[in-house]
């Protein structure tokens, strides 16, 4: 593929390390087409850490050889690939002390639950919050946040993680091979739902009144469409699809929202001195080889994987 064309306030960033997320095969498989319309064929890839090799005219804050990382655009994704072209209101240094694999890590988990428990829920001291599948990207990222809010956080996992999202620092860690957190969980300020229908309803009944529901695996919400400008008929579409959870969370007397995360350069140069504070860590699963892409995504779609799964490109 040629090198992408730079807008002017945009920097041309060389890939070193890509984080592959479920999003990349949603949007291949079309199940975000009303919120993206994306045009196919197109290069998937959100995650992205290397370095600055050009910049646009309006660019400020960046310079040639910088090492940064970012989660790219909408509409400009395509960090599968050697080059990238990112907003530079999007982008920030990488953390000094990690390698390109583990930042390529970071940047889309970790804003989906920076816009989740400190944007949207306002998470703090002494609440409680549960996180769905604390094991897998976002999951353990929200853990880590979370405990540093000073939060007391549930979570569910596997047999096999166990150890893993208690040394995040989950205090209530729920098997859910053998156990229903319905029955567990109570009186829950905030929940992180990430799974599916079903888990949702049940989500709500573990809130107490005046708690928030937020969902990053859908249904979209009017506030959403509202956000993203959307045209009138999916508006529409989005209301009716959350009508039923809306619904029943007001009932409740439960907040409901979607978060479908932005990337936010700002937001990243705060979660970056979380990192070389060394007050949170990168949970990594596997690094595969530029060529294996395919095989990395299948890897993801799989549902298996402990933390994060990176492309190295360079």
């Amino acid at each position: 593929m040629p090198t992408p064309e730079l807008r002017d306030d945009e920097v041309l960033v060389q890939v070193h390390a890509a984080g592959v997320n479920l999003l990349d095969s949603k949007i291949r498989d079309g199940e975000f087409k009303l919120i993206l319309p994306y045009r196919l064929p197109l290069i998937l890839g959100h995650d992205v850490a290397g370095v600055v090799v050009k910049v646009g005219p309006r660019v400020r804050q960046f310079k040639l050889g910088d090492e940064v990382y970012a989660r790219a655009d909408d509409f400009r994704i395509g960090t599968f690939a050697e080059f990238v072209p990112v907003k530079e209101a999007s982008l920030a240094l990488k953390p000094k002390g990690l390698t390109m694999e583990a930042a390529a890590s970071i940047p889309l988990v970790a804003l989906t639950a920076w816009q989740a428990l400190i944007e949207k829920a306002r998470l703090k001291k002494g609440q409680k919050v549960f996180i769905q599948a604390g094991s897998g990207g976002v999951g353990t990222f929200a853990i880590q946040l979370a405990k540093h809010l000073g939060a007391t956080v549930a979570t569910t996992t596997s047999t096999t993680n166990v150890a893993l999202v208690k040394s995040l620092g989950a205090d209530v860690v729920i098997d859910y091979k053998t156990q229903d957190f319905e029955d567990v969980l109570r009186d829950y300020d905030v929940v992180l739902n990430s799974q599916d229908n079903k888990t949702l309803e049940k989500s709500l009944r573990v809130l107490k009144r005046g708690g928030k529901l937020i969902s990053i695996s859908g249904p979209p919400d009017p506030e959403f469409g509202k956000d993203i400008g959307a045209p009138g008929f999916v508006k529409l579409v989005m209301r009716l699809l959350s009508s039923g959870i809306r619904r029943r969370a007001k009932s409740r007397g439960v907040g409901f929202s979607f978060l479908f995360m932005k990337p936010n350069g700002s937001q990243l140069r705060e979660i970056t001195r979380l990192f070389d504070a060394g007050g949170i860590r990168p949970v990594m699963d596997r690094v595969f080889p530029f060529e294996s892409t395919n095989e990395a995504l299948a890897y993801v779609e799989a549902g298996r994987a402990k933390g994060k799964v990176v492309i190295k490109i360079k």
